[in-house]
């Protein structure tokens, strides 16, 4: 139950209900041993039907709570597996298919129902049901309540050596179902990439493959639940017959009377029923106890793995919406005591990734004034994605830290300093709701007027043409949009997002033709305005924007270059004003801003406070 805790208070009545109908069986048992046995009062037969009542309502409120219980313990779940995968952020989530992840969120955590409904209460009813029974069989005869005694061990003995390959076999089953959902999904992610490759038929015979895998998995989960059983029923079988035959017997020769055997022959069943009742839960449960701990050790993952622990503050803090100060509840000071745009800075900071060689970042040291604007450029791969996630709180440094404005980010809520972040990534996702859904995702109370304004600024006047304007629907993953209309609904994005002083790009003109390119620059330009920005680029209309460009390869910084205003282009590169201006003369596909190369910095590098004081007089401006 570490899923959620107000759903203890269910799962007690559950259990409450399950235990007073086992042992209302007794009193049941007593009265129905009297009715048989020649006792036909009204007062027998009301009372009998009474405790049948009494049971079938404890049964329907068993019902009924246990329903609940799980529909808490699921939907707890899932909101916090949803919130942690949140937390870890996409740096560690590399490791997990997205279909497996569906498949854990969904079919998986719903074979909890069989766990909390059947298994968890049958616990209770076998713990205690069959020691009251026996207490009861002790009082009314001796040598019928001894058999039972010794034989009653033997269904627990029994059930455990035949259900001690059930957990592994279980878990393969699941294991084998995650694999069917997460190859599935991949299929059908990159069947338009399959058909222009005529692979699709090939892939067809893999899902059945897998498919087969995920059958004969079952089979074999079901054969072990199946021989389990069998042995159960075989020993309660054997066992009510050691009890039966010398009840009959001793009925025969009159030394036992017809209540006290009525009454051993009704009781003995029941003191063997929890038991059998509770292995045959236990394998009903196995598929959803295996997607529970799926589900925890995603939960318990620390959000550290790549580097140190992320330390907490004792109680959540705070940000206020207004000035963006993080308040730190651990310590009931400001964490940050900077309004707008913070200054950030990596002290030594190294990354290292589970599972490869090398350091994604090595003892990188870069500091970022207050409204500066930097340019990351360099080969791929080179670790430029890695430090915006360093910032975003995607990942944590293995050794050296984060500062924002001299505070370490790992003693920072996240939430409340990504509230201060806009973030534009270079394929951005669009969610399946309307156009201007996706437009308030950082603003959810953002009024009509300011969706229209942020769609204004960032250049994406085409959303007025769409059928249904700002309510037109998104397809799937944006695919009615083309690659430039979706940076430009990102950055509209980020225009609507209130009070980020941070800027984060990550290549927002890649893939892009010159038109949506002059588009998206314009609109960035407009964006970084009065915020610190950092942007990954390889175009050179993009990087005219920065104060500073700051080479990155193979996970170190090998130049550090200011860029004074006025810095000249080389020739063939174009400038921001060049890209930006005249966007409805630029012809579609143009390419004019693909020019190869990255620009030097315009000269030898000089020092990076040349950028700051740029950026300084940027943030004075912005103030005013």
């Amino acid at each position: 139950m570490r899923a959620e805790r107000s759903v203890r208070r269910h799962l007690a009545v559950t259990m409450a209900a399950a235990l007073l109908a086992g042992l209302l069986v007794l009193v049941q048992a007593e009265l129905l041993a009297g009715v048989l046995s020649g006792r036909f009062t009204a007062a027998a037969l009301a009372g009998l039907a009474a405790v049948v009542c009494v049971r079938a309502l404890l049964a329907w409120t068993q019902g009924v709570f246990a329903g609940r219980t799980a529909t808490g313990v699921k939907s707890a779940l899932r909101h916090r597996l949803l919130a942690r995968l949140r937390e870890l952020g996409p740096g560690r989530l590399a490791a997990h298919r997205s279909g497996e992840l569906v498949t854990l969120a969904g079919r998986g955590l719903d074979g909890l129902d069989a766990y909390l409904t059947g298994y968890l209460p049958a616990i209770a009813v076998a713990a205690v049901v069959p020691v009251a029974v026996l207490v009861r069989l002790f009082a009314a005869d001796l040598a019928s309540a001894v058999i039972v005694l010794v034989t009653l061990p033997l269904i627990p003995v029994f059930g455990a050596l035949v259900g001690m390959t059930t957990k592994a076999v279980t878990e393969r089953q699941y294991l084998a179902l995650s694999r069917l959902g997460g190859h599935f999904l991949d299929v059908v992610r990159g069947l338009p990439t399959l058909r222009a490759f005529g692979r699709a038929r090939y892939q067809a015979g893999v899902i059945q493959q897998v498919a087969d895998a995920h059958r004969s998995a079952t089979m074999r989960t079901l054969r072990v639940a199946f021989l389990s059983s069998l042995v159960l029923e075989l020993c309660a079988s054997l066992s009510l017959a050691l009890v039966a035959v010398p009840i009959g017997l001793r009925l025969l020769g009159g030394s036992l009377d017809l209540t006290t055997a009525l009454l051993v022959l009704l009781l003995a069943p029941e003191a063997y029923l929890p038991l059998r009742a509770m292995g045959t839960r236990f394998h009903a449960s196995m598929e959803g106890v295996a997607a529970a701990d799926a589900a925890f050790a995603v939960l318990d993952r620390s959000a550290g793995d790549q580097g140190d622990p992320v330390r907490r503050p004792a109680a959540a803090p705070t940000a206020s919406p207004e000035t963006g100060t993080l308040q730190s509840g651990a310590r009931g000071t400001a964490a940050s005591a900077t309004t707008g745009a913070p200054e950030i800075r990596l002290e030594g900071v190294t990354v290292r990734y589970p599972g490869r060689d090398g350091a994604a970042l090595d003892d990188v040291s870069l500091t970022i004034g207050p409204c500066e604007r930097v340019a990351l450029v360099g080969e791929s791969g080179g670790g430029k994605s890695t430090l915006l996630h360093l910032i975003l709180g995607f990942v944590h440094p293995s050794e050296g830290r984060v500062l924002i404005d001299g505070t370490d980010l790992r003693e920072l809520d996240l939430a409340s300093w990504r509230a201060r972040l806009a973030f534009v990534a270079q394929r951005p996702h669009l969610f399946a709701t309307t156009v201007a859904g996706n437009i308030r995702l950082g603003a959810p109370s953002a009024s009509t007027e300011e969706v229209r304004r942020a769609a204004a600024a960032a250049h994406a006047g085409f959303v007025a043409d769409l059928p249904q304007g700002f309510d037109t629907v998104v397809g799937e993953r944006g695919a009615d949009f083309s690659a430039g209309q979706r940076q430009r609904i990102a950055l509209a994005r980020a225009f609507c997002r209130p009070g980020a002083s941070v800027l984060l790009l990550d290549e927002p003109t890649a893939r892009l033709d010159g038109r949506s390119e002059a588009a998206v620059v314009a609109a960035t330009a407009d964006l970084a305005r009065g915020r610190t920005a950092v942007i990954v680029a390889h175009r050179p209309a993009m990087i005219d924007l920065a104060d500073r460009v700051v080479r990155v390869h193979e996970g170190r910084i090998v130049s550090d270059t200011a860029r004074p205003a006025g810095t000249a282009h080389p020739p063939g590169m174009p400038s921001a004003a060049q890209a930006t201006a005249g966007l409805s003369d630029v012809p579609p596909g143009s390419g004019a801003a693909d020019a190869a190369g990255v620009p030097s910095g315009g000269g030898a590098d000089a020092p990076a406070r040349d950028g700051r004081r740029t950026a300084d007089v940027r943030c004075e401006e912005g103030g005013r």
